[in-house]
């Protein structure tokens, strides 16, 4: 069942064993250890190496601009929002890349109403007129308003319809493509465009649209026109979907009746689309000579949203929902449209009463700090992030800003880089490495790769490779984000979520050479690690599972029970778990007193703050004795923002989306909006 918890057995400890991993939970840990393989993957021939640290500036971006790229109409409202309201909300244009028509099996279902006769054309018409009505009210219009309509050349010589809505200086573009969907009943698509070599694939005529004859797209046609589009556009922000879908086991009956792949918790085209993403971000980043264009990208999860517990409260859920109810419409709407006013199964509010609830959560495929922070012995903050797939560093200047980044290479990385600092004050980064990603039959790796600083405070040596907890490249696509602390010893622990949703780790002892991989079991959790050391001098890892906090030291899991179940990362400080639970903006404190931090989304902890969200996706921080302060409106931050307790107070970092760093060091007036917030 959805929300079936699992059992734990074994007796509570207290909330000070659980927090701090006294001999009550040791005892705990040593009755149910499971120690999973030791392995390291083997290396592959086609593997691409880290793109090395060229120490030159990097590029910036001068404009704000996301572009999404989508398989289905729909996609950017059940699964991107709100991150897309709020930028559109922020005045950041936006532009959207459909690929696929989202025909189906050509039914415009009316619930309560016989099926009508399948038309393939005009239910991808109704779904894209859906689609205007939706954007048009989101930005404040009627939303039967008119858009601009051409026909838009591309890569290879294919073509797509393009719309345009412009209102007070914002403006959307939406991109069709319309190749043809794939469905459960083995309808030929992107899936198979992605993993067959030489295979053509038809575009849908659609009714009403300016282009009247069917294209045909193969793999390199794809790739090249999304290549184009972000060439065109040069988007500072890109959306995409999640390349590697969690393992899924289930029944042909309840894949059909849940859109899922065979063995995987998303749809084929989700999967596909992202792929043929990152396949084309990859090549753009590549082909610049002056280095990749400056962009962040964030990956969402699909249909994974209906096997994990809800994280969005009630306010925010409603907000999500409501530019459903534009696309969906109903049969009575007069927009002028003959084939339909929108996807008639989605109407109202029925994405709130669908059983599969994907409306119901926003969880990012790479979640984590955008910019893991440290601070220099003269005080000075340094930031660490990801930009155009590579690594960069920013060293805050003299007033208070961070300067321009310098590249460190390690390309293509995901979004979120794990750090930790030796004890000499080395820096140690980590990524999360698409070693290839071929498609047609080829690579389609991921590793885990190291840079380590050769002095503090100084440059960085080559970037090496730590493998990949699977030995099963399948396997190996679904890890989840590194995470590391280093101990008082200074040995330093790498965690990573496994393809069994556990943990693995690997150790790096005190002579720099690093152990072998080392499953140590337990889960199912989500991806999110946090990795600390606590109270009692030791490791801990906490991460949120479907029925409770889940724990490990570096033996093993260490099972706690008796905690309320959490919908999203676990942040730590001094002893105390902070975490909402599903479905709700409150702020749940275990081990430490009650806090009153409304909001959605993980927090971040540091010392006596704790950084967030409210409701309206504000940055808030909360300070010991409870006194909440908000960053003033017009700082718009991606997820994953930083914070770091200093001498001279909290300071919070993240990135905007104009792919730029950001700093917000809130003063200690209780005013709204105090502080100052600085960005480049």
């Amino acid at each position: 069942m959805r929300r079936q918890a699992e059992t734990r057995k074994g007796r509570i400890p207290g909330r000070r064993a659980v927090l701090l991993g006294s001999a009550a939970v040791a005892a705990a840990t040593a009755a149910g250890v499971v120690v999973g393989r030791t392995a390291a993957s083997p290396p592959s021939p086609r593997t691409t190496a880290p793109s090395p640290a060229s120490g030159r500036p990097a590029a910036e971006g001068d404009h704000a601009l996301l572009l999404q790229v989508l398989a289905h109409p729909d996609d950017d409202l059940y699964f991107m929002n709100p991150d897309t309201a709020q930028a559109i909300a922020a005045g950041v244009p936006l532009v959207c890349v459909y690929v696929t028509a989202g025909e189906a099996d050509g039914v415009n279902k009316i619930p309560g109403r016989p099926h009508p006769p399948a038309d393939k054309a005009a239910y991808a018409s109704a779904r894209h007129q859906g689609l205007r009505q939706s954007y048009a009210a989101q930005f404040g219009l009627p939303v039967f308003s008119r858009w601009r309509t051409e026909i838009a050349t591309l890569a290879g010589g294919h073509q797509a319809e393009v719309n345009t809505l412009e209102h007070r200086g914002r403006r959307v573009e939406l991109v069709f493509l319309d190749l043809a969907m794939h469905t459960p009943a083995g309808h030929m698509g992107t899936p198979a465009l992605w993993r067959e070599r030489g295979l053509p694939l038809p575009t849908v005529v659609v009714d009403g649209s300016p282009l009247r004859r069917a294209q045909a797209y193969d793999y390199d046609g794809l790739v090249d026109v999304l290549v184009a589009l972000f060439a065109r556009y040069r988007p500072t922000l890109v959306h995409t979907l999640d390349p590697d879908p969690d393992i899924q086991h289930s029944d042909l009956r309840t894949r059909i009746r849940d859109s899922e792949q065979a063995g995987y918790s998303d749809h084929g085209d989700h999967t596909a689309v992202a792929a043929f993403t990152w396949a084309a971000l990859i090549r753009w980043a590549q082909r610049t000579s002056d280095g990749p264009p400056p962009f962040a990208v964030t990956a969402f999860r699909g249909y994974y949203n209906h096997h994990w517990p809800d994280n969005l409260p009630e306010p925010v859920l409603h907000a999500k929902a409501q530019p459903l109810v534009p696309y969906g419409a109903a049969p009575d709407w007069q927009c002028g449209n003959p084939s339909g006013c929108g996807d008639y199964n989605v109407g109202g509010d029925r994405p709130l009463t669908n059983r599969k609830g994907w409306i119901r959560s926003t969880h990012y495929r790479y979640p984590g700090p955008r910019i893991a922070l440290t601070q220099e012995p003269d005080g000075r903050l340094t930031g660490y992030g990801v930009l155009g797939l590579r690594a960069v560093r920013w060293r805050e200047s003299a007033e208070g800003v961070f300067g321009r980044p310098t590249d460190l290479g390690g390309g293509p990385l995901a979004p979120t880089l794990g750090a930790a600092t030796l004890p000499d004050g080395r820096q140690l980064l980590f990524g999360l490495r698409l070693a290839a990603l071929e498609g047609r039959g080829g690579s389609d790796l991921r590793e885990i790769a190291l840079l380590e600083q050769r002095a503090a405070g100084g440059e960085f040596a080559a970037w090496t490779g730590l493998g990949n907890p699977e030995t099963d490249p399948v396997r190996g696509r679904r890890i989840g984000v590194p995470v590391a602390v280093t101990a008082p010893d200074g040995r330093v622990h790498l965690f990573v979520r496994d393809a069994d949703q556990g943990v693995s780790t690997r150790v790096r002892g005190l002579d720099g050479r690093w152990s072998p991989w080392r499953g140590l079991g337990g889960g199912p959790v989500q991806d999110g690690l946090t990795a600390v050391v606590g109270g009692d001098g030791g490791v801990h890892v906490y991460a949120p599972g479907r029925d409770t906090v889940h724990h490990w030291t570096p033996d093993g899991p260490a099972p706690i029970t008796g905690l309320p179940t959490p919908a999203d990362a676990i942040a730590v400080t001094d002893g105390n778990l902070y975490y909402r639970p599903p479905a709700s903006d409150r702020l749940l404190s275990v081990g430490g007193p009650a806090v009153d931090f409304p909001g959605y989304g993980p927090v971040t902890a540091d010392g006596p703050y704790l950084l967030g969200r409210d409701t309206s996706g504000r940055l808030q921080l909360l300070r010991g004795g409870g006194r909440i302060q908000h960053a003033a409106r017009d700082l718009v931050s991606l997820d994953g923002p930083a914070l770091r307790a200093t001498p001279s107070g909290p300071v919070a970092a993240g990135l905007s989306p104009a792919a730029r760093p950001w700093l917000w060091r809130p003063t200690r007036s209780t005013g709204t909006g105090s502080g100052t917030a600085r960005k480049v």
